[in-house]
């Protein structure tokens, strides 16, 4: 398995029970409806939850999703069975993340330094129908030199049905490729969210002493920055207030 990648273009290669909630356009949370469906809604679902077609009905659903692909990243069966094609993963990362550095520090290991990467930027990458979730975590990781464990991360859904916004976690073992086969090219049916595992707190004795560091460090710079703007705030107040004083004097 092999893969490569460019920071310009955001593209990158990849050969060889989930939790699920939904939300309005107005992405407003809301608990899953409980209820009778209509018997044209179990059929859909059922057709969903397919994992398992031969290859001519594969060979068929390559020809129609590369003939409503708009952006030219079609999808290619290779005489093996399995195919190839694209996925574009959106960054929505909320903590730093730890990248390593350039340079070599003492006895020739690389440094570290934590960062914030930008939130909704967008990365292609290239992937056969054999690559698991796991391993797409992995590729868009090493794609930014993150030195974080990837069990940290999860990939996620983002479908939408009817009115409803629905965001569900995928299992490691899923394949996002074949996903993407059966929902077709456009991004509002199916698209991929890279995000922190959701466990309701952060598993602090996950991260190593120098992640903990850097994180201490980002606090300390974020909490200066706001003493600095509290204090501008004020003083600005002080000095309208002074005007105030002087002009309420000279009036007098």
């Amino acid at each position: 398995m092999t893969w490569n990648s460019t920071m310009s273009s955001g593209y990158s290669s990849l050969e060889e029970d989930s939790e699920e909630y939904f939300f309005t356009a107005r992405t407003s949370f809301f608990r899953k409806p409980s209820g009778k469906v209509t018997v044209s809604k179990d059929v859909e679902k059922e057709r969903e939850l397919r994992t398992e077609f031969s290859r001519e009905e594969i060979r068929q659903k390559i020809e129609q999703y590369n003939m409503l692909t708009k952006d030219h990243l079609k999808m290619t069966l290779n005489p093996t069975g399995v195919y190839t094609g694209f996925i574009k993963v959106q960054m929505d990362l909320r903590r730093p993340v730890t990248v390593r550095g350039g340079q070599r520090g003492a006895g020739g290991a690389r440094g570290e330094e934590a960062f914030y990467l930008p939130r909704g930027v967008t990365n292609t990458l290239h992937i056969s129908s054999n690559n698991t979730v796991r391993q797409v975590i992995v590729a868009l990781l090493g794609k930014f030199t993150v030195a974080d464990n990837p069990a940290k991360y999860a990939l996620y859904k983002r479908y939408r049905r009817e009115e409803q916004v629905y965001v569900c976690k995928l299992a490691d073992g899923e394949q996002p490729l074949f996903l993407r086969l059966v929902a077709g090219p456009e991004d509002d049916t199916l698209s991929f969210v890279l995000r922190e595992q959701q466990t309701g707190e952060v598993m602090w004795d996950a991260f190593s002493i120098p992640e903990l560091r850097n994180f201490l460090r980002i606090l300390d710079k974020e909490e200066d920055e706001q003493k600095e703007a509290v204090i501008r705030r004020y003083q600005a107040y002080r000095q309208r207030l002074l005007e105030a004083q002087r002009e309420v004097r000279g009036s007098s």
